[in-house]
């Protein structure tokens, strides 16, 4: 079995490797972090190994590069006499947004295979989203390979390198948007008169089911939304005020946003 090393346990990096272990053994998984104590307590909490930068550089087959963009160029930097040295095939993972392949490897120095991904935070819990590519050194097995690891994160979809800018923003960046969303459905009942509580588990529960919905029965948004909203109801009266608050067009815009964030990154 290949041994899958995190360079880096903050939010990303730590809701993969927990959701890695769902298919992993612990014996396969090492972790490392720049605060050694923050890896050594998600390990044992996932009864893994814990290691250092160099360590996990040295020994794993997938090296999952967990830092920010910024972050990158020092990270490869001080793994890069590590990597050279290594006689075993070896692949780099990297979820640094606005950072190519080709930029991995550069920063890296060498030719080495990559797999590029997306993933989002609801990974921990098994209902994440993943966007991966690949450089064409990266074989089929090894893809596949991953793929199985990471199947406890949710769904993975291949998507082309130049897509995937665009997908981030909407499945990376989403799920802030989506809590933003959340808050102000559970403010709106809290001044309805319901307790905060119960407020935010009716909001939750229900954005919950709504995307289960879309996904399991296929149908277009616009059709589930228009099965609720019946003539003359409170449904419809409530799109209104959405619609004359400019809704769709800000949520169109805060993707729009994240997505040429991008640009700054490379």
């Amino acid at each position: 079995m290949a041994i899958f090393g995190f360079i880096g346990t903050g939010n990303m990096g730590g809701a993969l490797a927990r959701a890695m272990r769902k298919n992993v053994d612990g014996q396969h998984i090492l972790l490392a972090n720049r605060t050694p104590e923050k890896a050594k307590a998600l390990a044992a909490e996932l009864d893994c190994t814990a290691a250092t930068n160099a360590v996990t550089a040295a020994k794993a087959d997938y090296i999952f590069l967990g830092v920010k963009p910024q972050m990158m160029a020092g990270l490869l930097e001080e793994l890069s006499p590590v990597l050279k040295e290594r006689q075993s095939r070896f692949i780099l993972v990297t979820m640094a947004a606005g950072l190519t392949m080709e930029r991995i490897r550069e920063m890296a120095g060498g030719d080495y295979p990559v797999i590029r991904i997306m993933p989002n935070t609801p990974a921990s819990i098994g209902e994440g989203m993943i966007l991966y590519t690949s450089c064409d050194c990266v074989k089929k097995e090894e893809i596949d390979l991953f793929c199985s690891a990471m199947g406890g994160a949710g769904r993975l979809s291949p998507l082309p390198e130049h897509l995937i800018d665009a997908g981030s923003a909407v499945s990376g960046c989403g799920p802030a948007f989506v809590d933003l969303f959340i808050e102000a459905l559970a403010d709106g009942g809290v001044a309805c008169g319901l307790p905060r509580g119960a407020a935010l588990e009716y909001a939750a529960q229900m954005v919950a089911g709504s995307a289960r919905l879309i996904l399991e029965s296929g149908k277009h948004p616009g059709v589930l939304k228009d099965a609720v909203c019946s003539p003359g109801g409170t449904t419809i009266q409530g799109v209104r005020a959405l619609e004359e608050g400019g809704f769709r067009g800000t949520v169109m815009n805060a993707v729009i946003a994240a997505y040429e964030k991008n640009f700054d990154l490379k």
